[in-house]
């Protein structure tokens, strides 16, 4: 099998916008073809993709009357079928048509409001219908340009109010279906409510229902705001709310770039990559990105395996720093415990606070020891660039 080939184990997904992107953009206009829900597939499973994701409208036009509704449909499961992709994930264009101008669930007209939780079930209803256990919310129209317009302790008291709902109708149903939120600090709203992976974490935790709703956190969103992706990743997954991820690229504080994974920012991902591996993540890793404008429909399947293969290497670089004898000696001299400490640290007792307090700390002491960093992060370095051997 040739290096760095993707498997169906390694769940690797891409959503039907991603390739499906045209390279149109608010300066200029697509440069490839459209290509159709059925076409993507099949180019999907021609790079090696494990599973294809999509918003309701993706797939059917918002305006489908129900036989070309069922007929897409149709289409669609007998391409799965043919190529053996599944549809791990789905979600609901809350963002495109005008209705949707000042948002889904935080609009201020209830009307509105209605219509987002009708067009949610129905997204929900065929989700759940072509294989999704996942179902993905982002909020693109749900914030503000100007504050004077929204309050917004009401607009997250709507948006927990559709998602207690939406909780329910799930659970009526009698779906095997959980829910994860994607925060994005702004664009195409001037600032967007529950800005990151962190907000979104508080907001859960005054759900209904808040057991079955996670998080789907993404590079390019945390890195706009100037954020440590691997740092929100780490603490959704500490707190069991890691439900799906979406992996792409981007340089801080720009627009929504949605570049190849690994294109821009090599230690973040490398890091990314290591951590989702170690600690033993088991859901899809999608690829939220698309090819650049240059590209033809050769070019997005350029992108595509790029997008894997990136990961596979960096996986590989990963394993190698675990069997890294002399970064592994470093990190077990950096983290050496230390047996005086054992009785003051841990769990709470009054024994152990007044030990604590009666404690001598040589402060000068302890000051002058070197961690070393310097030497690890040039190892690690020297081993992303392929010139370290043991």
């Amino acid at each position: 099998m040739p290096p760095y080939q993707p498997q169906p184990e390694h769940k690797f997904t891409f959503g039907l916008w991603t390739v499906g992107n045209t390279g149109r953009d608010p300066f200029g206009q697509q440069v490839r073809p459209t290509l159709s829900p059925v076409e993507i597939v099949h180019l999907l499973a021609e790079v090696g993709a494990y599973g294809v994701n999509f918003h309701d409208n993706d797939l059917v036009p918002i305006d489908a009357a129900p036989s070309e509704r069922d007929r897409i449909v149709r289409e669609f499961k007998k391409a799965l079928k043919e190529t053996d992709l599944v549809v791990p994930m789905a979600t609901t264009n809350l963002f495109g048509d005008p209705i949707f101008k000042d948002g889904a669930f935080t609009s201020n007209d209830p009307k509105v409001r209605a219509y987002a939780l009708h067009k949610t079930m129905h997204a929900i209803d065929l989700g759940v219908e072509l294989g999704a256990k996942v179902y993905v919310f982002w909020g693109g129209r749900e914030g503000t340009e100007t504050d004077a317009g929204k309050n917004p302790v009401e607009a997250i008291k709507r948006m927990r109010e559709a998602m207690n709902f939406l909780c329910a109708y799930v659970k009526a149903q009698g779906y095997k279906l959980k829910f994860a939120l994607e925060a994005k600090p702004n664009e195409p709203r001037g600032d967007i409510y529950l800005a990151t992976t962190g907000h979104m974490l508080a907001f859960i935790a005054t759900l209904d229902h808040q057991e079955m709703v996670g998080v789907n956190p993404e590079v390019a969103h945390e890195h706009m705001a100037g954020l440590n992706f691997l740092h929100n990743v780490a603490q959704a997954w500490d707190a069991g709310k890691l439900f799906h991820i979406d992996l792409n690229d981007q340089n801080f504080a720009r627009y929504d770039q949605d570049f190849r994974f690994g294109a821009h920012n090599i230690k973040p991902v490398f890091f990314l990559v290591k951590f989702l591996e170690d600690v033993g993540y088991n859901g899809p890793r999608h690829f939220d990105a698309h090819a650049y404008r240059t590209e033809d429909v050769e070019g997005v399947k350029d992108f595509a395996r790029g997008c894997m293969r990136t990961y596979l290497i960096l996986k590989e670089k990963a394993e190698q720093f675990n069997a890294d004898k002399e970064i592994q000696a470093l990190l077990a001299e950096i983290n050496a415990a230390d047996a005086t400490m054992t009785r003051l640290l841990g769990k709470y007792s009054a024994k152990k606070a007044a030990a604590l307090k009666s404690h001598h700390f040589d402060r000068e002491a302890i000051s002058k020891r070197g961690l070393k960093y310097e030497r690890l992060d040039q190892l690690v370095f020297e081993l992303l660039m392929g010139v370290r051997f043991q």
